[in-house]
C-alpha cells in the first residue's frame, strides 16, 4: 500500500503532482492571466518511464490547480516512445508546445497546439518538424528545446553533445514553427577543460534569453558516458551574428543534481521566472513504497547584476504563505551566546518554515570566525543539517552528514563561495519544506538540497558562532502554510 499521504518527507508548499513520478519543468508560459506549469510525468508510478506532460495552473505562482495531462505518447507516430522536455510559445495567438518526441530511440522536435485555452492539445500531423540531426557532427545525444522569436523569425535551440568536443546547443530558425533551417551551434563547451568547471560532454535543457544588457545561456551539464546529470550552469556574455560569446560561467545552484533541468519564462510584468526539478536523494525502493518522486523548486526571479552574475531571489508572491512570526532584533553573537532559536514557539513547525537573517562581522582575514545555522535538529543531536559560513574563506557549506539516520539517503556536503565586499552583510533567505531545503545567499548564490530525517523530534533549529563575534542585524522566521486546500487528496482531471 502506498504511504503517499503519510510520508513525512512529502513537501507541503512546493508544487508536485498528486502522486507518481515528476521531473523537468516544461512549457512554462503566462497565458491570459494564468501561469501554466507543464512537467515530465509518469502516470504509471513513482519511477522514470512512459513520459507524459503533466499540467498545472496558477493565478499567483503559489497555489496550483491540477489540469489534465497535456501530452501523452501516441500509439503510432513521432512520439510513441515518450513526450520529452520542451517549451511553450505564443504563435500569433495560438499556444504551441515544442517538445522532443521519441521513436525507435531517436528524439526529434515535435509540436502540439491548443484551441480551448490550453485544456487539451493536438499534435501536429507533420511531426517531427526537425527530422534529422545536423550533418557533419558525431553526436552522442540530441534533445530538449528552447524557442523564441525575433523580428518575426523563430529561433530554436536543441541540446546535444559532440563526441570528443563537448556539450553544445544547436541553433535553428523558422518562419512558421513547421519548417526549420539549421544555422550553427550557438555555443559549444570544451570536454577537455575543467577550469573553472567541467561543462559536461552533453547539454540538456538549454535556455537562452536576454537579461538586462547581457545574454544568458543556461544548460544542465550531463555526463553522457555515465548517463548522469551533473549540475546546472549558466554562461553570461554577448551575442553577435547569432553566435554567443561567453564571458563568465557559474553554477546556477550549488545543490548540483538536486537542482536540475531549470526553465525560465517571462510573465506579464516582464519578470524572468525560473523553476527547476528538485531530484530525490533517497532510494528507489523508498520512493516506490511512498508513491511519489520529484518536486518543483519554488519560483525564482532572475535579475541582471553589474558584476556579470545573475541575481536570484524567491518570488515575492511566496510571502502570502506566511503564518505565525518570530523575530529577533539586533544583537551580538559570541561562542558563549545561548541558542537564540531555542525560544521559537512550538506553533511554528520546524519542518515548514521561512527564515530571513542578516549578519555582519568585523574580522581579520586570518580569523576563523564561522556562523553555524542548523535545521531539523533532534533533541539529543542524533540528526541535524548544518549550514556554515566561514567569513575568512567566504565558503558556505551545507553539511548533511547527520541529516538522517537512514542508510539509503545522500549525505554529501554542498559548498560554494559567497563573496562579500568590504562592509557587506551576509543575507540568508531559507525555505524548509519537509525534505526540501532551499537557501538564497545575498540574492545570487543558491543552495538547494534534499534531507530525510527519521526522528519525529528532528524539528529544532540552532544558531551559533565559532571563533569570534558576529552581529545579528535582524532575523525573521515564519511558519509557512500549505498550498493545498484539500490536504493533498488530489486527482488529475480527465480532458
Amino acid at each position: 500500500m502506498s504511504l503517499l499521504h503519510t510520508d513525512p518527507h512529502r513537501p507541503r508548499y512546493h508544487f508536485l503532482p498528486p502522486s507518481n513520478w515528476m521531473n523537468d519543468p516544461n512549457g512554462l508560459i503566462y497565458w491570459q492571466g494564468r501561469y501554466h506549469l507543464f512537467y515530465q510525468y509518469n502516470p504509471n508510478g513513482p519511477f522514470w518511464g512512459t513520459i507524459h506532460w503533466g499540467h498545472a495552473v496558477s493565478e499567483d505562482l503559489v497555489h496550483w490547480t491540477d489540469w489534465p495531462v497535456a501530452l501523452k505518447p501516441s500509439s503510432e507516430g513521432a512520439d510513441q516512445g515518450g513526450c520529452w522536455s520542451g517549451c511553450a510559445v505564443n504563435h500569433d495567438g495560438v499556444p504551441t508546445l515544442i517538445y522532443s518526441g521519441e521513436r525507435e530511440g531517436n528524439q526529434r522536435a515535435c509540436i502540439a497546439t491548443s484551441t480551448d485555452g490550453l485544456w487539451t492539445w493536438q499534435s501536429y500531423a507533420g511531426n517531427p518538424v526537425i527530422p534529422d540531426t545536423p550533418a557533419g557532427f558525431d553526436i552522442n545525444a540530441y534533445r530538449d528545446h528552447c524557442v523564441w522569436s525575433e523580428d518575426e523569425v523563430w529561433y530554436q535551440l536543441i541540446g546535444a553533445g559532440i563526441r570528443g568536443v563537448g556539450g553544445t546547443a544547436f541553433l535553428y530558425r523558422s518562419r512558421d514553427l513547421h519548417e526549420w533551417d539549421y544555422m550553427h551551434p550557438l555555443y559549444t563547451g570544451d570536454v577537455n577543460r575543467t577550469d573553472p568547471i567541467w561543462t559536461g560532454d552533453m547539454w540538456e535543457c538549454p535556455d537562452f534569453f536576454r537579461l538586462g544588457d547581457q545574454y544568458v545561456l543556461v544548460i544542465s551539464a550531463f555526463n553522457y558516458e555515465d548517463q548522469k546529470g551533473l549540475y546546472t550552469l549558466y554562461f553570461t556574455g554577448t551575442l553577435a551574428n547569432h553566435r554567443f560569446t561567453a564571458e563568465q560561467v557559474h553554477k546556477m545552484d550549488y545543490g548540483d543534481v538536486a537542482f536540475y533541468a531549470p526553465q525560465t519564462f517571462q510573465d506579464a510584468q516582464g519578470r524572468r521566472i525560473m523553476f527547476a526539478w528538485l531530484v530525490e536523494q533517497r532510494s528507489l525502493e523508498v520512493q516506490n513504497a511512498n508513491g511519489w518522486a520529484g518536486v518543483m523548486s519554488l519560483p525564482r526571479i532572475l535579475t541582471p547584476r553589474a558584476d556579470g552574475k545573475v541575481g536570484v531571489a524567491p518570488a515575492p508572491e511566496l510571502a502570502q504563505l506566511r503564518g505565525e512570526h518570530f523575530q529577533i532584533d539586533e544583537m551580538t553573537l559570541t561562542p558563549d551566546t545561548p541558542n537564540v532559536l531555542g525560544a521559537i514557539p512550538a506553533t511554528i513547525p520546524g519542518d515548514s518554515l521561512e527564515l530571513v537573517a542578516e549578519f555582519a562581522v568585523q574580522v581579520a582575514a586570518e580569523s576563523a570566525t564561522q556562523l553555524v545555522l542548523a535545521v531539523r535538529c533532534a533533541l539529543a543531536g542524533e540528526e541535524k543539517t548544518t549550514l556554515t559560513y566561514n567569513f575568512a574563506t567566504q565558503i558556505l557549506t551545507i553539511d548533511r552528514a547527520q541529516s538522517s539516520l537512514a542508510d539509503d539517503v545522500n549525505r554529501s556536503a554542498l559548498r560554494g563561495i559567497v563573496e562579500l565586499l568590504p562592509d557587506q552583510r551576509l543575507r540568508l533567505h531559507l525555505f524548509l519544506d519537509h525534505s526540501v531545503l532551499e537557501v538564497f545567499a545575498n540574492d545570487w548564490a543558491c543552495f538547494t538540497t534534499r534531507i530525510y530525517p527519521t526522528r519525529p523530534d528532528s524539528l529544532g533549529l540552532s544558531l551559533s558562532v565559532v571563533g569570534g563575534a558576529v552581529t545579528l542585524k535582524s532575523l525573521d522566521l515564519w511558519a509557512l502554510n500549505t498550498i493545498w486546500a484539500d490536504a493533498e487528496i488530489r486527482t488529475i482531471p480527465v480532458a
